[in-house]
């Protein structure tokens, strides 16, 4: 993991400000820095280092290819790079170092554009090449690592994170989508004017010409399963994918561990890692004691049952104070409360080790949302209902104030039961956004106002069925760009490398392309195929349907702080959002209303525009 900065442009760069854009992403990479810059002084290539594969100075960034022609910056890692490696000696490549960034290099010198099919890993990269004066970059497929750009008059800039970017203005139209969905999606950007790389797209720069394009290089499997299987084989298949997932992500030269809750994505990690390796797993729980959070009994069956080196990590009771030592990590809003324990867990996680796997990905490859069988039971019981007649009891329920217990389910039903995920938020609906919109942002939005709605619908419209509709658009929406988002910014906040097995794009292709939906969910049973995985791996007397998310008690710790985090933070609301309508909330909220993610989602875009430069 790393943190990268480059700066292309039509008159010599200002090496002091490269240095200081790049030392802002500090923090993805204490061990080692490093900057290159041509001739000309016209292009900068900047590196911050957290030192994984290879630790010694041959793992050194920006690193140049042998022949002197290409250049890379590279945050990520190339799990499958001893496979390449050899494969690139076979055909007479030689290397100076053991790192996966040369293979990386090596892989586009002999391959070009097409290398990016080859790696198996999370990555964003970008690549120069001095000759033909053009830059190469793209990010992984699930979309783990941070791709942020901008082209402007005098060039091209990149960076891992938005704050080494600089001054912008405000996107009125990316603040619609963040206070629908709570995050900002990979085609949009909080800063007007800056973009960000979505997973699986790859772009180039002309520096002469100064042309910019970008295209996918990878799409989810479209076509419906066919061929003649059972449910075994692919529980056979999933079986020996997983295995060697999570066996090329144990590679590292320094300590890595498995962050172990005791549910099924984590226990399946572990049971994997304890096949991978002869030494003793490391495993971590986080226990909260006296609180619905305390995981550790469930997670010590497993640790017991592979004999892992398991350590619990008490975590003190979270609060919203841990915001306060998080602000600075703040610069494109998420609204996921959850950030809150992720960091916290990272922060005591990297006391032991320097590199942990995790089970995110499960859930979306699966069918592990308890909102599918729902959706499938509420269509059963209201499909004779037609949609016109749900969507005008819907936008009935919207008049209701923002809070009222039922509001959200039924405004939720709009399109129908299963597009309850797309017009139900836990945040700000489109009835809602009326309100906290003020008049003139409300008049420049227009019919553009339910724009992340159709988005999502978009998405939704790509499934073959339900499930599978269900199932692309969390991968496309919220996973990349809430969760994702959210494990790298917490981990790499304390220098935290966290690997998702679940995320290796074979097992994606096979649980898009492969596992027909109803080997997912079925008459109430989620992960079906998944569950059959564990029958053969994890403690016959484990729970495989107890699913604990980590959750905070948000809404009692903003009443018991009279929402002192959000009045301390008002004057950074952009003006754009009612002042009124804010007042309105807190006061619901104090009166018992559920409003807790939505003043949440304000105390993080307040932030956000506190530690982001916006001219405007």
């Amino acid at each position: 993991m790393c943190g990268i900065y480059g700066r292309l442009s039509s008159t010599p760069v200002s090496v002091a400000e490269v240095c200081q854009s790049r030392d802002r992403l500090a923090h993805r990479g204490p061990d080692d820095s490093g900057l290159w810059v041509s001739a000309d002084e016209r292009v900068a290539l900047a590196h911050r280092r957290l030192s994984i594969l290879d630790l010694t100075p041959g793992g050194h960034q920006p690193m140049v290819s042998t022949c002197g022609r290409y250049l890379i910056v590279f945050n990520g890692e190339i799990y499958n790079y001893l496979e390449l490696r050899q494969e690139l000696v076979n055909v007479g490549v030689s290397f100076r170092s053991n790192s996966d960034t040369e293979v990386l290099l090596a892989a586009f010198k002999e391959w070009g554009v097409e290398c990016l099919t080859r790696l198996n890993g999370m990555f964003a990269f970008a690549i120069l090449d001095t000759t033909s004066r053009s830059l190469f970059f793209a990010r992984d497929r699930a979309g783990k690592k941070p791709f942020y750009y901008r082209k402007d008059c005098d060039g091209f800039s990149f960076a891992s994170e938005l704050k080494a970017l600089g001054k912008a203005p405000f996107s009125l139209r990316a603040l619609n989508y963040y206070l629908s969905l709570g995050y900002v999606p990979s085609h949009l950007c909080i800063a007007e004017g800056v973009s960000k790389l979505p997973p699986a797209y790859a772009g180039t720069f002309d520096i002469v010409s100064g042309t910019l394009k970008t295209w996918p290089y990878w799409v989810l499997p479209v076509d419906e399963p066919t061929g003649r299987f059972t449910l075994e084989n692919l529980v056979d298949e999933a079986d020996s994918l997983f295995r060697d997932s999570v066996r090329i992500r144990m590679r590292s030269d320094v300590p890595v561990g498995v962050l172990l809750s005791g549910g099924l994505d984590s226990s399946l990690v572990v049971a994997a890692a304890a096949q991978a390796t002869p030494q003793p797993v490391k495993t971590f729980t986080i226990s909260i004691p006296g609180t619905s959070l305390d995981e550790s009994r469930h997670a010590m069956l497993v640790a017991r049952h592979f004999g892992t080196q398991h350590q619990v990590l008490e975590l003190s009771r979270p609060s919203l104070d841990t915001i306060n030592e998080m602000a600075r990590l703040i610069d494109e809003p998420l609204a996921d409360s959850s950030l809150i324990p992720a960091y916290l867990v990272s922060k005591l996680t990297v006391g032991h080790v320097k590199v942990a796997l995790g089970g995110d990905g499960g859930d979306e490859l699966f069918g592990g949302y308890s909102d599918y069988p729902t959706a499938l039971k509420d269509s059963s019981r209201l499909g004779w209902i037609p949609v016109p007649v749900l969507s005008r009891v819907a936008r009935l329920a919207g008049r209701l104030p923002a809070g009222v217990k039922g509001r959200n389910r039924l405004f939720a039903l709009q399109g129908g039961a299963y597009q309850s995920m797309i017009w139900g938020s836990p945040y700000f609906d489109w009835a809602l956004r009326t309100r906290v919109f003020s008049e003139d942002a409300l008049q420049e939005l227009g019919p553009a106002l339910d724009e992340p709605e159709r988005w999502l619908l978009s998405l939704f419209n790509s499934g073959r069925d339900p499930v599978d509709a269900m199932s692309r658009t969390h991968f496309g929406s919220i996973l990349s760009d809430d969760f994702l988002v959210k494990v790298d910014r917490a981990s790499m906040a304390v220098s935290l490398e966290m690997r998702s097995p679940f995320l290796d794009y074979r097992l994606i292709e096979f649980a898009f392309g492969r596992v027909p939906s109803r080997w997912k969910v079925s008459q109430g049973q989620t992960r079906i195929l998944e569950k059959k995985l564990a029958e053969r791996w994890l403690p016959a007397h484990l729970n495989l349907n107890r699913k604990q998310g980590f959750s905070i008690p948000l809404d009692s710790w903003l009443r018991s702080s009279r929402c002192r985090d959000l009045e301390e933070l008002r004057s950074c609301l952009p003006d754009a959002i009612s002042s009124s309508v804010v007042d309105d909330l807190i006061r619901g909220e104090m009166r018992g209303r559920a409003n807790g993610s939505r003043i949440f989602s304000l105390i993080m875009l307040c932030l956000a525009r506190r530690n982001t430069e916006f001219s405007a």
